[in-house]
């Protein structure tokens, strides 16, 4: 039988994906991936060199997945880019888990890959902007402004799939029954559109 390293490698990571949303870099075990890939645990040293690099190795497939998955380009409505997010997450839960981990692990220290995630979220960022109406030609203008703004609105994206037993909480089981998804959607549209001049 030939061996195919991209198969066995594409298992390894679908494998450490599990294990790391689960366990996080700290509690996660390079045998019980290995197990799960149905390969020998030698395997990850040799494709990854060591179970960090493997977890960042996880992390960055994730992140490109929803880059693919939810793109901003410039003249998007923002409230729909909102709805998109939220949806990805919650129908993806594994990403928002993977994040929660990197941020326990690595806390304030420079990520690794950190300046190409930086320039894609600079992408996004010049895409905003544009979307809002404000012009390129004002660069860093446009960033230093427009950049809180697309984090506010990841954020309300993404927290409630981030932290579901707050969203139980708060929202009660009594409560009457709302679409949440509608809602931050809602007021995203809202927010954006109340922007005052400038952002």
């Amino acid at each position: 039988m030939t061996r195919d390293p991209g198969h066995t490698k594409e298992r390894l990571l679908t494998a450490a994906t599990e294990e790391f949303a689960a366990h996080g870099i700290a509690g996660a075990r390079v045998d019980r991936i290995a197990a799960s890939a149905g390969v020998n645990k030698e395997r990850i040293y040799g494709y990854f060199g060591n179970k960090q690099k493997l977890f960042d190795a996880v992390v960055g497939r994730a992140l490109d997945e929803v880059a693919e998955a939810v793109p901003l380009q410039g003249g998007d409505d923002p409230a729909e880019y909102v709805g998109r997010v939220y949806d990805f997450h919650r129908d993806n839960p594994v990403l928002v888990r993977l994040l929660l981990w990197e941020g326990l692990h690595y806390r304030n220290d420079e990520l690794p890959g950190e300046d190409g995630r930086r320039r894609h979220y600079e992408d996004k960022i010049a895409a905003l902007g544009e979307s809002l109406g404000l012009s390129r030609a004002l660069g860093e203008e446009v960033s230093a402004e427009v950049a809180p703004v697309l984090l506010t609105l990841i954020g309300l994206a993404v927290w409630p799939h981030a932290v579901p037993q707050m969203a139980r909480l708060i929202l009660g089981p009594t409560a009457p029954r709302i679409d949440l998804r509608e809602h931050v959607v809602e007021f995203a549209r809202r927010a954006v559109a109340g922007a005052p001049a400038g952002v």
